[in-house]
């Protein structure tokens, strides 16, 4: 019975004993966050990833934190953030929980200002963010957030710095890969010209030559009046129809307007701000947009 005793009393202060710390939480604001440091975090023990909203939230421009989103973030030891103006709740989050480490995976970006763009955007009348924040769609800038996890989260998990590395080297030479594959393709399209549903993929069009002729919202969940959509039909038409693309997340009425107006065909492209979370999501994504803009943009 005394042996008995003692072994229970051992196991129930087993985990209180030196060396056996309690598993680390590391907080993703959103998908794309999520994908990145997945694949950084692969395999490293003692740690537990999570994604702050749901794969199906998609951006986050709007969002308002939540009771459970809190609760979560009093429990992490770092939240990991797009940065570039996505996370619009970081100034108030930081107020409620100084301590908690924040790691922006846009540092070192270059950023596009949202003005740069309004030559396209002049139908549009409310303000928006200073800067673009769908920096992922790029994968140089998709790398250059894999370099700030790296070495963000080996400072904070300095035990497994050394498999954090590894991952994240392994990681970023698939990424660069996959770059090459889409400039080399993208760069034989005998057209470039594209119109899209919301402001998501300007840094993916300077990445690779193409021309966004007109954006149809610049948030996915903006309404369209009769004057903005007039004048997006008028560049689309100035452009020579250029096709239109509309996004998974989102139904467009606009888009289909458009079309009926001008034309245009129409195609779907995915700013891969929802998933199922597989570690290849990234690399899936971009290639399937590949294959709708040689679709798209090939010859006719």
């Amino acid at each position: 019975m005394k042996k008995i005793l003692c072994i229970l009393l051992v196991l129930f202060f087993l985990p209180l004993c030196p060396g056996m710390a309690a598993e680390k939480t590391i907080v993703a604001s959103f998908y794309p966050v999520y994908i990145l440091a997945a694949n950084v975090l692969d395999g490293v023990e003692g740690v537990k990833l999570s994604s702050m909203t749901a794969p199906a939230t998609g951006c986050l421009h709007d969002y308002q934190l939540l009771t459970s989103d809190m609760r979560a973030l009093s429990k992490a030891e770092a939240l990991l953030i797009n940065g570039a103006g996505m996370e619009n709740f970081l100034p108030d989050l930081q107020k409620q929980m100084p301590g908690l480490a924040i790691v922006d995976c846009s540092q070192g970006i270059e950023l596009i200002c949202t003005e740069d763009h309004a030559h396209q955007d002049a139908h549009h009348d409310h303000e928006h963010g200073e800067f673009n924040a769908h920096i992922w769609l790029d994968p140089e800038n998709a790398v250059m957030m894999v370099e700030n996890l790296v070495s963000a989260l080996s400072d904070i998990l300095p035990g497994q710095a050394e498999k954090i590395q590894q991952n994240g080297a392994a990681y970023i030479a698939r990424l660069k890969t996959l770059d090459e594959e889409l400039a080399a393709a993208i760069a034989a399209l005998p057209r470039k010209t594209i119109v899209t549903f919301h402001e998501a993929f300007p840094y993916f069009a300077r990445a690779y030559g193409l021309e966004v002729a007109a954006v149809v919202a610049l948030e996915p969940d903006e309404p369209i009046s009769p004057r903005m959509l007039s004048q997006v039909v008028e560049a689309v038409k100035n452009a020579g129809n250029p096709p239109l693309f509309t996004e998974p997340q989102y139904d467009s009425a606009a888009l289909t307007a458009i079309q009926q107006e001008t034309g245009a065909a129409v195609f779907e492209l995915d700013p891969m701000v929802t998933g199922d979370g597989a570690l290849t999501a990234y690399e899936d994504t971009m290639r399937k947009n590949l294959s709708v803009l040689q679709a798209a943009l090939g010859d006719e």
